[in-house]
């Protein structure tokens, strides 16, 4: 079984601009999604990718993921040709997307999402990581940690957006505190 050990943030700014090293375009639907259960995701990079690497068009996967703790999940990720994410992608009734960039950030893998549509302005990082309790220098740009949140998980965001929330909800989040000072254990 794969575990992804994951932290999110919420982001401020753009000071993650300077750490970008790849970007591309994701729609992805949920087929299934469950806060205690298992939830099923269909991901589509898009035709025409923003200078990744590998500049391949068009990739897909199926992922299935359960909760293990509050940051680690069991993942189950399958590529599938995109011509069966795009039928997958048809049938869900709660979808997003967003820009991805990767970034070169110490600690673990970084990714930032640029959420569209009704997702914007909302912007997460989020860095994988080896273990639970690995130290992490969280840059300044990260207003807020919202690990374990599943009111702003990505399945959440698909079945309500985020311009769909409260005003008040959204003001709240977006004038707390940094989430740092640098370091956090």
């Amino acid at each position: 079984m794969a575990l992804e050990i994951e932290r999110r943030f919420l982001v401020r700014g753009s000071g993650w601009r300077d750490h970008i090293l790849w970007g591309q375009r994701l729609r992805q639907g949920y087929l299934q999604a469950s806060a205690d259960g298992v939830t099923v995701r269909v991901r589509l990079e898009d035709d025409e990718p923003m200078e990744t690497s590998a500049g391949q068009g068009s990739r897909a996967w199926l992922t299935l993921k359960a909760a293990v703790t509050r940051i680690t999940r069991a993942e189950f990720e399958y590529a599938i040709p995109a011509d069966d994410a795009r039928q997958l992608l048809a049938l869900t009734t709660d979808s997003l997307s967003k820009q991805r960039y990767g970034l070169d950030l110490p600690g673990g893998d970084w990714v930032l999402d640029v959420f569209e549509g009704e997702n914007a302005p909302l912007v997460l990082a989020e860095v994988e990581l080896e273990r639970e309790d690995q130290p992490l220098t969280v840059p300044p740009w990260c207003l807020k940690e919202i690990t374990g949140r599943g009111d702003l998980s990505n399945a959440a965001l698909a079945r309500c957006a985020w311009s769909h929330r409260p005003l008040a909800e959204r003001q709240a989040l977006l004038d707390g505190g940094l989430c740092n000072d640098g370091d956090i254990d």
